[in-house]
């Protein structure tokens, strides 16, 4: 297994390719760290899944989640992936969208642990994880340097397949795009974050802000944004 490939240079809409690679029609899906909810709406609209469960640990944001009344087939529930409310062999796929490094480090193997608990025999596990490479990230760890929690969680997830029932089917490297039209969209949407508190000193905002008006243009600023899918399959 590899952490990064430098050489892929492929821009893709992750949610089109997950499309593209696994069966969703009727299936049961639970959706660790959903956020906004946002790729939940995305595959929900397909009408192809049987049922989605979206769990999401930030209070604020669940509260929020709940509040969504056109999804009828997409259950929120709070909670973090270390505690999946699902029974034993229940769902079919299970999706983690940017988020296994955001478990706490201890959590990280029972997290693996507990994704391999609900999953049938044959169930697939997207965990997709951005690379510690790019524009982006050299911006955003200024601020909140995630070197070692993204190598962390590849190495749980290496560990998970060492010792099974889990064993990796893929592995899919690529690009996605991201678009700020100006340093305020940044500051919202990598910034005043809920799941995190980003407390930063005016002088480290300052740097902030100077490292990302480096790659503004009239057009506003795009990053290319280097990512791993570990597609994994339970035995």
């Amino acid at each position: 297994m590899r952490i990064a490939d430098p050489a892929q240079k492929t821009l893709v809409n992750e949610v089109n390719l997950l499309l593209d690679t696994l069966p969703l029609s009727g299936a049961r899906i639970v959706e660790l760290g959903c956020g906004k909810a946002e790729k939940t709406r995305s595959l929900a609209a397909t009408g192809l899944p049987q049922e989605i469960v979206a769990l999401e640990v930030d209070a604020r944001q669940h509260a929020k989640n709940l509040q969504i009344a056109d999804l009828p087939g997409v259950r929120f529930a709070q909670g973090g992936a270390e505690a999946i409310p699902a029974a034993d062999a229940s769902v079919d796929i299970v999706l983690m969208f940017k988020s296994l490094h955001h478990v706490p480090l201890a959590l990280m193997d029972q997290a693996l642990a507990e994704i391999a608990r609900v999953l049938r025999p044959g169930g697939l596990a997207w965990i997709s994880e951005p690379v510690y490479d790019g524009n982006l990230n050299e911006v955003f760890r200024l601020f909140h340097d995630e070197k070692l929690v993204r190598e962390a969680a590849f190495s749980a997830v290496c560990r998970a397949v060492e010792r099974g029932p889990l064993r990796l089917r893929q592995q899919l490297f690529f690009d996605t795009r991201s678009h700020f039209d100006d340093f305020a969209a940044f500051d919202a949407r990598m910034i005043q974050v809920t799941h995190s508190d980003h407390r930063l000193s005016p002088e480290l905002y300052a740097a902030v802000r100077e490292k990302f008006d480096s790659f503004m243009t009239p057009a506003g600023a795009t990053f290319l944004t280097p990512q791993r899918v570990d597609l994994l399959v339970r035995d």
